[in-house]
């Protein structure tokens, strides 16, 4: 037995019991890089990286070159730590496969949320339903930069047409601001409302998100306008 194993054993039982719950920051990482780092002391290592990069969620979000720099992290210890976000994503999105039908701004929010999950640029998502609100597909149309996006309105057009859609909803994130919508936002909306309308199928609403956060653009009275 080596140095440290009796230390890993205690962490991994105590996980295994309770959770993550009371465990400190560093305690986290420290877990996470035993997977990765076989043998050397991942407590010291752990505390170096939260030295640099303030938090857990600054740790996981760090490029892996940056992450490289530490000193103990190799590029597949980089690896393992970048997987983290990308993975909570994907399971996130994955429960929400059970959602068949969005009629409702709740339903809308907890569908698209988990979709941006650790994304660090904007991209723009759109749910295509039926005449039923029963869902068709989604598809993420755009990804632009950290606080833009270029939306055409003849993409999302046609895209709706292809899946014989009735109704859509779009949603983007904000990532690291806040879920309101900006004046782009609202011309963008307008424009693509006004598109949508005149070959008969609805635009529902165009949901803002900025991590566990979101605005219904529809439920702000935004849409009232494009009516007139």
């Amino acid at each position: 037995m080596g140095v440290h194993d009796g230390h890993r054993n205690r962490l991994k039982t105590r996980f295994i019991s309770q959770g993550l719950s009371g465990f400190e920051d560093h305690n986290v990482l420290e877990l996470l890089l035993f997977y990765s780092i076989p043998r050397s002391d991942t407590n010291e290592i752990a505390h170096r990286l939260l030295n640099q990069f303030k938090t857990l969620s600054g740790v996981f979000d760090a490029p892996v070159e940056e992450l490289c720099k530490i000193k103990g992290v190799s590029t597949h210890t980089a690896t393992l730590i970048k997987l983290i976000p990308e993975l909570t994503a994907v399971y996130n999105t994955d429960k929400t496969k059970d959602i068949k039908i969005v009629s409702s701004t709740k339903e809308a929010g907890r569908f698209f949320v988990p979709r941006f999950y650790g994304k660090k640029n904007e991209e723009v998502h759109a749910l295509f339903l039926d005449d039923k609100k029963k869902v068709i597909r989604c598809d993420k149309l755009f990804e632009g930069t950290v606080n833009s996006t270029p939306i055409t309105v003849k993409k999302v057009v046609a895209a709706a047409v292809n899946t014989n859609a009735t109704s859509v909803v779009i949603a983007h994130n904000h990532p690291g601001g806040v879920a309101l919508p900006s004046r782009a936002d609202m011309m963008a909306t307008e424009k693509i409302y006004k598109a949508l309308k005149l070959i008969n199928i609805e635009l529902c609403d165009h949901i803002i998100v900025a991590d566990d956060d979101f605005v219904s653009m529809a439920d702000s009275g935004e849409f009232e306008r494009y009516k007139y």
